[in-house]
């Protein structure tokens, strides 16, 4: 096992590129101490834990184009783009289910990164228990304007990238002197203002702390990025990222894009393994 953190980013159906790095990564036997996830990277992060190489690109392609798993129709009859029974129950459980004793046993920490709109904060529950925790990576991927709010026990949740886009501080914080960071957006790409703003005062007018994270997501988003870039360049961390944007939008349903994007992940982890490895050996 590698004493390090792994943070991955969300992104939706981008989050492709980051299951063919971590597919590599399973190739190559690599298990990281602490690995913490982010909305469609908690996602991937539980595959990665059970072991189940392909497994993330096989569900995506298999279920992307169902209007019942994915799309309008989900929207208006589950209130929620991504049906949340089909997402985080059949297809999981008896479709394509995950290796919850495999999960249960991988040697290092899996935190899904979920907020509380409450509060505003994020929150990063374990999910090596992986068919108990389910529910906190449904809450982590739950994108906010076209996701219901998910309860768990007392609190409300959604993504994780609301409050904590990616989770380097607090790999940081956890003590992880060496970081890999697995991103989904290309260099040079800088988030702009939250498009929905407007709609979400309304949506959301109960939950001030949470539109407060909403408001200055893009701010809070651009600065950690320039961290990354900075702590990447003084060989403080490791970033992987696309070196190109392929056109991969948030929900995808083009096939031959998303395993493009998936290749294009796997490969460029395999080009960039050697630097990375003396990074984390050094």
């Amino acid at each position: 096992m590698i004493n390090a953190g792994l943070v991955l980013e969300g992104g939706g159906t981008r989050g492709l590129y980051s299951a063919g790095v971590l597919d590599f990564f399973m190739d190559k036997g690599l298990e990281f101490a602490n690995a913490y996830g982010v909305s469609m990277g908690a996602c991937n992060l539980c595959s990665y834990i059970s072991g189940q190489r392909g497994r993330t690109l096989a569900v995506t392609v298999d279920y992307m184009n169902d209007p019942n798993y994915c799309g309008v129709r989900s929207l208006l009859k589950t209130g929620d783009l991504f049906n949340a029974k089909m997402a985080y129950e059949d297809v999981p459980l008896r479709l394509n289910p995950f290796d919850f004793e495999h999960a249960l046993s991988y040697p290092g920490n899996a935190y899904a990164v979920i907020t509380n709109v409450e509060t505003g904060r994020a929150e990063y529950p374990l999910i090596n228990d992986l068919k108990n925790a389910l529910t906190y990576v449904q809450a982590s991927a739950s994108m906010p304007m076209v996701s219901r709010i998910v309860r768990i026990d007392d609190g409300k949740y959604l993504d994780g990238g609301i409050a904590d886009s990616i989770p380097i501080m607090k790999s940081l914080h956890d003590g992880n002197k060496k970081n890999v960071v697995i991103m989904t957006k290309e260099a040079g790409y800088i988030r702009k203002p939250f498009s929905m703003m407007a709609g979400a005062k309304v949506l959301y007018r109960k939950y001030p702390y949470m539109l407060h994270d909403l408001a200055v997501r893009h701010t809070r988003y651009n600065r950690i990025v320039a961290f990354l870039e900075k702590e990447h360049a003084r060989g403080n961390l490791f970033l992987i990222r696309p070196s190109v944007d392929i056109g991969v939008g948030r929900v995808e349903k083009d096939v031959e894009k998303i395993t493009e994007l998936y290749e294009q992940g796997y490969h460029e982890a395999e080009n960039c393994y050697e630097d990375m490895m003396r990074y984390l050996e050094k």
